[in-house]
């Protein structure tokens, strides 16, 4: 959820996580630090052992709970808000980036890769525009050498199917796009292409989106929001100091949406994912299969060397626990349909098996993507006391589309402003 007041220059922004309370220029610089900067902030450790900067984000003195988290949409949004210039960005979430691993906060558990899936049902009419520009944004702060490019791995993505698969392929304008020849092809399936894609290290992608987005200026506060009405006065009641009242809110809850007061959405639903997190450094590309019964595998190496196996995509069950039976299924698909997760010496030797792939498990989990009936929300309202931007219910198509839809609600902010609505 975002909030924006009026810029003293250019046009308005917007952001996507769960709030974001924007301030112009002239009024942040009439205000303390301490006002405006509510989260304390540690850059000194490393992450993973990587030598990457992270932040380690601290409740305030109130120690306010959160009822919403800052994921890779919001996140992604802020910062959009943030490169335009003229104000103040003020995140409100329930979960951070540097907080522990937890089913409540899905963009720890993605995979995380670009690959677009326009065809698909749920997805958003502009869902492959949206896309597209999103992997723009990804493949420049993927360059070797930039501060970014250790968040990431490009690689070639393999897309095989038990089945015919439709042309023209809807990935067709992904980098190096090419059908896979049938020696190619995996054990049971029938056709397949590949392209060159990147693949995202949450746990080092996430901090840093949180570090650039501190660094320019933004602040995080730990709320508890029930109701958009909540907001309408300012966030005072949130950190015990005076605030403005803001000019819109831009909502991004996520699956929260289904439940936030004011907002509400039943059309939001849970699409459970779980999957199991490996060390295979010798993983250098990316294998996805899709059997003729639907069950998909896929297999995401990062550029840590760890690689995420899955996977599930299952509509309306809330099961936050990872199934025993479930990460048994997944191991046994993998091993079956890319052997080469196991380990080298294994290979070498003999026939790899599920036990090999367990020796090299460092977990599992679940995350619940945030899916929804009619597509990602991407509209305004201005029926209210506040005008409200809606961008959520991203689904599948969060880390894929995120630079995308942080376009598309900043423009609608900015038509909200500009018409006098706000």
């Amino acid at each position: 959820m975002l909030r924006a007041r009026l810029p003293v220059r250019g046009p308005v922004r917007y952001t996507e996580l769960a709030l974001i309370y924007l301030l112009s220029d002239v009024q942040y610089q009439g205000r303390t630090r301490q006002q405006h900067h509510l989260i304390n902030v540690d850059r000194q450790r490393d992450h993973c052992d990587r030598g990457r900067r992270v932040l380690s984000a601290l409740d305030d003195h109130h120690h306010n709970r959160l009822s919403r988290t800052s994921g890779v949409v919001g996140l992604s949004t802020a910062l959009k808000i943030q490169e335009k210039g003229g104000y103040h960005v003020t995140i409100i979430a329930e979960t951070l980036p540097t907080d522990p691993k937890t089913s409540r906060y899905t963009s720890h558990w993605a995979g995380a890769q670009h690959g677009s899936h326009p065809e698909a049902s749920d997805a958003h009419k502009d869902q492959l525009a949206m896309d597209k520009e999103t992997l723009d944004v990804m493949w420049k702060m993927s360059e070797p050498g930039g501060p970014a490019a250790g968040c990431f791995m490009r690689l070639t993505m393999t897309s095989s199917s038990g089945e015919k698969l439709s042309r023209p392929h809807p990935q067709s304008f992904m980098p190096d796009f090419r059908d896979l020849t049938p020696e190619e092809l995996a054990p049971g399936m029938v056709d397949g292409v590949c392209f060159t894609t990147v693949t995202i290290d949450t746990m080092a992608y996430l901090p840093y989106l949180l570090s650039q987005f501190l660094a320019k200026g933004g602040a995080v506060v730990r709320g508890q929001v029930q109701h958009v009405s909540q907001l309408e006065n300012g966030v005072g009641d949130l950190t015990g100091r005076a605030s403005p009242p803001p000019k819109a809110i831009v909502i991004c809850a996520g699956l929260g949406a289904r439940f936030l007061g004011g907002v509400e959405d039943k059309d939001m639903l849970p699409i459970r994912g779980q999957v199991v997190l490996v060390r295979a450094p010798w993983v250098t590309e990316m294998p996805c299969f899709q059997t003729v019964e639907g069950d998909v595998s896929y297999v995401i190496p990062r550029s840590s060397g760890d690689v995420v196996i899955g996977g599930t995509y299952l509509k309306n069950d809330w099961n936050p626990k990872a199934r025993p039976e479930t990460k048994q299924a997944i191991l046994e698909r993998v091993i079956k349909l890319y052997p080469t997760i196991a380990p080298p010496s294994v290979r070498a030797v003999r026939q790899p098996t599920v036990a090999d792939v367990e020796a090299i498990v460092i977990e599992d989990g679940v995350g619940l993507r945030p899916g929804r009936t009619q597509g990602i929300r991407l509209e305004s309202d201005t029926t209210g006391q506040v005008p409200l931007i809606f961008n959520y219910g991203h689904g599948a198509y969060g880390y894929q589309s995120s630079w995308g839809t942080a376009s598309v609600a900043f423009k609608l902010l900015e038509e909200v402003l500009a018409s006098g609505n706000a």
